[in-house]
């Protein structure tokens, strides 16, 4: 317990809201959130490809920025929240999750915003980490009950496509897992060097033009067909040397090229049981080993009859289908579709409740990612959280552009000092590396 000083160190004196722009050059939710000694600040990730089912981001739809204005939520934050929280302890991170969805009211945060409630439960978690004079992932630890220990395998999407990129590509995007590395540090250079020869190859068969990038980082040269990225990519690897090393995947984000009977690749059209025909010839041909949203998010019966087929081969995620939400997953459980569970915190709007979704999914033997969004901030945020509740897995882009890195670069600085294990135990068992 703190002494009485301590206590008005550790005691939110201020909290000020403000918009920023994301990745995108659109706006965002910043918090600063004070004591008297100490100053914690979180920025809030925005996504392009969204599912259905995730917590409401209040923007403005007013003329400025096109109407993604964020001043509603900013005001949300200064004028309805921030008067709740100040002179309340840094102790107790569910009731201040749990008070900001009370005073929101609803079951999808539509009335204050997901994007105010979270720049709120970020700073809060930051500051009481601060106050604690202890590590954020170690504050998120002892918060929930997990004792961090892995450092993880990071999700590079190095080729873009769908709403990511502006080529013809229906799959979102082709990812690379380095998986047999020893360490984070070497997972990031062996990703960084097949981007790196992934750009030369491009650049020698595209020209200049084709090594532009997308949101997340990975290049967005112009192919027509899945096959082609994913030999583009097992070129890449085969040339740096990391075959046994580094592997491929997927997020087909297949909710944005599914019309409501059928999916739309290439233009070929597929019913759900000739999707996972395709999969899994992509899956043989290019030795992938995690596909993300493989179907549209209320296609059950697509992803479970995927998961039956492939789920003791390869790591099914789940991202707009579960959208970080406890009762989607659930139903995920009970059906039995997916193996994985996608978490991003601005889906549900709280630390608490998306750590609550990735202890469900641990406790039912699904894996968990922790990933970013396409719009991002500079803000290390995840890197400290899959750390903290021993994820084993991080989906961050490609290992460029800042907002990006930031993150991989915080995970360095947490491998230098803690000396934790490198590597996913929780899908040790689906996934055969």
């Amino acid at each position: 317990m703190y002494t009485l000083n301590e206590r008005e160190m550790c005691t939110i004196q201020e909290i000020k809201a403000r918009q920023i722009l994301d990745s995108r050059g659109n706006p965002t939710v910043e918090v600063e959130m004070r004591t008297q000694k100490y100053c914690a600040i979180a920025s809030v990730p925005s996504g392009a490809s969204t599912g259905t089912y995730e917590a409401v981001e209040l923007r403005d739809n007013e003329k400025a920025y096109g109407g993604k204005g964020v001043r509603k939520a900013v005001e949300n934050v200064n004028k309805i929240l921030a008067p709740k929280l100040i002179g309340m302890e840094l102790s107790d991170q569910r009731k201040i999750d749990n008070i900001m969805n009370e005073l929101d009211g609803t079951k999808n945060k539509s009335q204050l915003g997901a994007n105010a409630i979270l720049g709120c439960s970020m700073a809060y978690a930051r500051l009481s980490a601060t106050c604690e004079n202890i590590p954020l992932y170690e504050y998120i630890g002892k918060t929930f009950g997990f004792e961090p220990k892995i450092l993880p395998i990071p999700a590079m999407n190095v080729i873009n496509g769908g709403k990511h990129a502006g080529n013809a590509l229906d799959i979102q995007e082709h990812m690379i897992l380095p998986v047999g590395a020893k360490s984070f540090a070497e997972s990031l250079r062996m990703g960084a060097e097949v981007y790196h020869i992934l750009k030369e190859r491009i650049l020698k068969r595209y020209g200049k033009s084709a090594i532009n990038v997308g949101d997340e980082g990975g290049y967005a040269p112009p192919l027509n067909e899945t096959k082609e990225a994913f030999e583009l990519i097992a070129e890449a690897i085969e040339e740096a040397g990391y075959v046994q090393e580094v592997k491929p995947a997927f997020d087909a984000a297949a909710s944005e090229f599914y019309d409501g009977e059928r999916y739309k690749i290439n233009e070929r059209f597929y019913s759900s049981e000739e999707l996972v025909d395709f999969y899994g010839e992509l899956i043989d041909t290019y030795g992938i080993i995690s596909a993300e949203d493989p179907f549209a998010e209320e296609d059950w019966d697509g992803f479970v009859l995927f998961t039956k087929k492939f789920g003791n081969k390869i790591q099914i995620v789940g991202d707009d289908l579960f959208v970080t939400n406890i009762e989607r997953l659930k139903k995920g459980i009970e059906l039995g579709a997916c193996n994985c569970l996608l978490l991003k915190v601005n889906q549900i709007g709280t630390v608490s409740e998306a750590v609550d979704a990735a202890s469900l999914a641990f406790k039912n033997n699904y894996g968990v990612m922790v990933s970013h969004r396409s719009g991002e901030t500079c803000d290390s945020f995840i890197a400290d959280l899959v750390v903290g509740i021993n994820a084993g897995q991080i989906k961050s882009g490609a290992p460029a552009r800042g907002e990006r890195v930031v993150k991989y670069n915080r995970l360095l600085q947490i491998e230098e000092k803690s000396g934790f294990i490198y590597g996913n135990i929780n899908v040790a068992n689906i996934v055969k590396y």
